[in-house]
């Protein structure tokens, strides 16, 4: 049965359209903070507006192309004219639970029409899309048997698509497995065009997509391979009872003459300083002129300016030597010998966090522990970060994997180093906060911490959206965040967002960490090489190609992610999604117009090769069907050829259809 595919809720008029942002309090204030609390936020409820306009002006990513496997049948043929016919095509909903709420409101407005019910909604408050009255109409015996159809197909089709949900699992996960399904299907298309599509589609997917839940038999190999494991790790042994890479420094003699400084740092540059600093409030602050004249401490004067700024020095009672002291500690332990992961990277992110909270549609949303918490686990979340990946730390059998059994290791070492230095002399930062407070701030962190690991971006990116399609067919446009984890879905996207800006950024901006990014790859790369390892991809510095990993990146990873976001504070983003595009159009021209090497030669030269001879070019995904079963691997007999809007080198590609997969 084919799915549906983009399906947009009857009547969007019921949508709030005002372009003026504003907010409505709804059941509350947040459940993180008592009504007492002086710092609860005066609303929590997030007005949501359609995005009509932009649709149609600006390209759409690839969650709003087809994901059925098969010609669409009368059922979502009928399904999709009757959208186009009462509103904005362009307004899609591709988040399967959502869809499946607006098939039913479609399904009670038919019955209503085939029944002839004059019907008042018990709670109009909460069904804005559709009207409170229907009018009564008298069909003919066509029309009536044809609409009686179509509704009992409407029908079948929601019962098709709530019987595939699991009791233990959320409704967005439903989403999260058709946007990787739908990835899969794009990567399998990118990496047959050339061996440098391969390995870009080899990064994306070893990078972004969580593959944790695949399940493999067990065999022989596999066991031998397990045993030699477990003795490495015997071997290696070693206490862990300390979290490794925390160190003494000493700030004692330099911290009065930091607290007296404008910005907390000593610098002969102070008037320069203090021109970069004017940008703290705007999106694109040249991070790397703050670290140039702030004697490599952006960190340190970024946070002090933005808590300035913020007043939460004085909100939540922090001495002033002893939130330098900690943010010069916290600066010492990012490692200034790795190209991206530093502190420049920290404190990019932590101003791009700052932005995001400041937009308009976010206004007096959040309450000041929740921003205290954003800020400050942006700061953290790489602290310490050794310049390799999570997957490097575990094929080398790290004492960090072991420590954390492979599962997000880097950013659970992050985080117990960032919150072990609040030990250290004069660093606790937190100290007058309550001890409610010092829990909350500190759930919220490890929360939104563990969330920057990319291999959960699709189930954020999911999270996300289908939150923001229900609650627009079904909340009256307004998203209730009236509770822990609603806040924090938005809070954790919000620091992942500020963590994938580098592609929105001003185009100079944006070069200058792409090729830290590339530096840092190739590093991990020729250690690798050194080790005997196989070589991650995109780590190879003979073989990258950085364009196309760019284009790639954002067409796949960062464009879907935004475009979300934009959608949640509309219009607050669209000038973000208009340089991410024109970034994005940069680098398209970017590439080299000769074409690739192929894959794998005919006489065995170049490419990969297994121990038969060259593998093809096919992308080597793991795809397993929704009851577990291997996917057709001869699922290139299915493709139909179409143009994508995420081709590379301007070629039409084909459109390939995969089954559903837990990747």
């Amino acid at each position: 049965e084919p799915t549906l595919n983009h399906y947009s809720p009857p009547n969007l008029h019921g949508f709030k359209t005002s372009n003026e942002s504003h907010f409505e309090v709804e059941n509350g204030p947040s459940l993180c903070c008592s009504p007492s609390d002086p710092q609860a936020s005066p609303g929590s409820g997030l007005v949501l507006h359609p995005n009509l306009a932009s649709h149609g002006q600006r390209r759409e990513s690839f969650l709003y192309r087809s994901d059925s496997d098969y010609e669409l049948s009368p059922k979502s043929l009928s399904r999709n004219s009757s959208i186009v016919g009462e509103l904005h095509s362009e307004d899609l909903i591709v988040t399967p639970f959502a869809q499946v709420l607006a098939s039913l409101r479609t399904v009670r407005n038919n019955f209503t029409t085939l029944t002839n019910i004059q019907c008042v909604s018990n709670n109009a408050a909460m069904n804005p899309l559709r009207p409170d009255y229907v009018s009564v109409c008298l069909l003919a015996d066509e029309s009536y048997q044809k609409l009686a159809m179509e509704t009992m197909e409407e029908l079948d089709w929601c019962l098709d698509q709530l019987e595939t949900i699991q009791t233990y699992r959320s409704v967005s996960d439903m989403a999260s497995n058709k946007f990787k399904r739908m990835l899969n299907r794009e990567l399998n298309h990118l990496s047959e065009m050339s061996r440098s599509g391969n390995q870009v589609s080899e990064y994306i997917s070893n990078t972004f997509l969580d593959k944790q839940n695949e399940l493999e038999l067990p065999c022989p190999v596999q066991k031998v391979r397990e045993r030699k494991r477990k003795q490495s790790q015997q071997q290696q042994g070693g206490m862990m009872t300390q979290i490794s890479g925390v160190k003494k420094v000493n700030h004692t003699s330099s911290i009065l003459g930091n607290v007296g400084n404008r910005f907390g740092v000593k610098t002969d540059q102070e008037e320069l300083l203090s021109k970069d600093l004017e940008d703290i409030n705007k999106w694109g602050l040249n991070i790397f002129k703050v670290a140039e004249h702030s004697h490599n401490r952006p960190l340190t004067c970024v946070m002090y300016r933005i808590f300035q700024e913020r007043d939460l020095i004085r909100t939540f009672k922090i001495p002033t030597d002893t939130f330098v002291t900690f943010m010069l500690t916290l600066e010492d332990h990012y490692h200034s010998d790795v190209a991206y992961h530093n502190s420049l990277h920290a404190a990019d992110v932590a101003q791009s966090t700052h932005i995001l909270l400041s937009t308009s549609a976010l206004d007096a949303v959040f309450t000041d522990l929740e921003i205290l918490a954003a800020i400050f686990a942006a700061a953290i979340h790489d602290v310490d970060h050794p310049g390799v990946s999570n997957q490097f730390l575990i094929n080398t059998n790290s004492e960090l994997a072991l420590m954390y059994n492979d599962e997000s290791v880097l950013e659970n070492h992050h985080l117990a180093v960032g919150f072990k230095l609040l030990q250290e002399d004069n660093c606790d930062i937190f100290q007058n906060l309550s001890k409610k407070q010092r829990q909350t701030l500190r759930r919220m962190v490890i929360d939104m911490v563990l969330a920057t690991d990319m291999s959960k971006h699709m189930n954020l990116l999911a999270n996300l959206k289908t939150m923001v399609e229900t609650k627009k067919v079904t909340s009256s446009g307004v998203l209730l965040l009236d509770n822990y984890t609603d806040r924090m879905q938005v809070l954790c996207n919000m620091v992942h967002c500020a963590d994938l800006s580098n592609p929105t950024k001003p185009l100079d901006l944006y070069r200058q960490w792409t090729d830290r990014i590339m530096d840092e790859f190739f590093h991990q790369g020729d250690r690798e090489r050194e080790k005997g390892m196989e070589i991650s991809p995109m780590c190879d510095k003979h073989t990258a190609s950085v364009e196309r990993t760019q284009v790639s990146f954002i067409d796949f990873i960062v464009h879907p992610l935004w475009e979300t976001w934009a959608d949640l504070v509309h219009p607050d983003a669209q000038d973000i999604l208009d340089t991410l595009e024109d970034n994005r159009n940069w680098y398209q021209s970017m590439i080299p117009q000769s074409p690739s090497p192929p894959f794998y030669t005919s006489d065995g030269e170049g490419g990969q090769h297994s121990e038969d001879g060259p593998l093809a070019s096919k992308f080597p995904f793991d795809l397993t069907t929704d009851d577990g079963t291997p996917a057709d691997t001869a699922v290139r007999s299915d493709c139909a050829s179409r143009g994508s809007p995420s081709d590379l080198d301007g070629t039409e590609m084909t459109t390939c259809n995969v089954s559903s997969a837990e990747t």
